[in-house]
């Protein structure tokens, strides 16, 4: 049984992962953490997280384990060999993955996982900055029934949408359709927010109009006022969601399906990466339209 005694270890403190830490500490959790870089986790140690100098380190002292890492060899590199999570974490712990990464990747992690007695769910999340830094985002889980119900209470500190999608892997697929989603939604923002500078509108006012009818969305809401403001710090880096758009190509092309308004999306964000944009928020897509 999950209590805020019990001993979670926490690897990447990145934008999402250093909110996220900041909740559970608040919420009383002991927490370890693991990093590339010490120096950005001053902000968690002197909020009283305790630094492990390895993740094998932090995987033998830890019952609970989540990673939120950058890219699939990322989640590769903390989970697998010699030196990884599932070398060291003792038989009994539960892993967590909340990175967004490849279904495939996170049914290998379950399996592997299992024959060692781990307990692992695939568990991606949306709502950005903001989401993480209120304890909202949605949580998407994949793996077993049991697991998912032992792990909650630590998901509702973080998040309140909170589903269990299937077996290993679901939680992955679900992020993916959320990015495809996404996708083509930021077109339509940056389309938008232009029509109504060139109609000679307000589009702050506009904002307050079309957020609250049949156009709203998570990205029209949060996102559209950082464009019009030109306010490009990233909750969400251009680079990472390029990394999602092309796992969910890759994952659709595997499966045969057409998505036409997610190729031209990540062929545009390649376009703003290009131009120097990679560390940006995706709201710095209307650069594209602007220029």
């Amino acid at each position: 049984m999950v209590t805020n005694k019990t001993k979670i270890g926490f690897i990447g403190t990145g934008v999402m992962g250093k909110s996220m830490i900041l909740n559970l500490i608040h919420a009383g959790y002991s927490i370890s953490i693991h990093t590339r870089t010490k120096q950005k986790a001053e902000e968690l140690i002197n909020n009283g997280a305790t630094w492990r100098n390895s993740v094998a380190e932090l995987s033998q002292s830890a019952e609970v384990i989540i990673t939120m890492v950058g890219y699939p060899s990322d989640v590769e590199a903390v989970y697998f060999g010699e030196n990884g999570i599932l070398e060291n974490a003792k038989p009994g712990t539960y892993v967590i993955d909340m990175t967004t990464s490849s279904p495939s990747l996170a049914i290998d992690i379950f399996n592997q996982a299992h024959h060692k007695g781990i307990y692992a769910l695939d568990a991606p999340v949306s709502g950005g900055d903001v989401g993480a830094r209120n304890g909202t985002l949605a949580i998407m889980a994949g793996g077993d029934q049991q697991t998912f119900d032992t792990i909650l209470p630590i998901f509702e500190v973080v998040g309140h949408n909170i589903l269990l999608q299937g077996n290993a892997g679901a939680g992955q697929h679900t992020k993916l359709a959320n990015q495809i989603t996404i996708a083509s939604n930021m077109i339509g923002v940056c389309e938008a927010i232009l029509y109504a500078k060139k109609a000679g509108l307000d589009p702050e006012r506009v904002l307050k109009s079309i957020t609250t009818g049949a156009a709203g969305s998570w990205s029209l809401s949060n996102l559209g006022p950082r464009m019009i403001q030109g306010d490009y710090a990233p909750g969400f880096y251009v680079k990472h969601f390029i990394k999602d758009m092309t796992i969910a190509l890759e994952s659709a092309e595997e499966m045969e399906l057409t998505t036409p308004g997610l190729s031209l999306s990540l062929e545009l964000y390649k376009e703003l990466a290009e131009n120097g944009e990679n560390d940006s928020g995706t709201q710095a897509l209307i650069k594209l339209f602007s220029s």
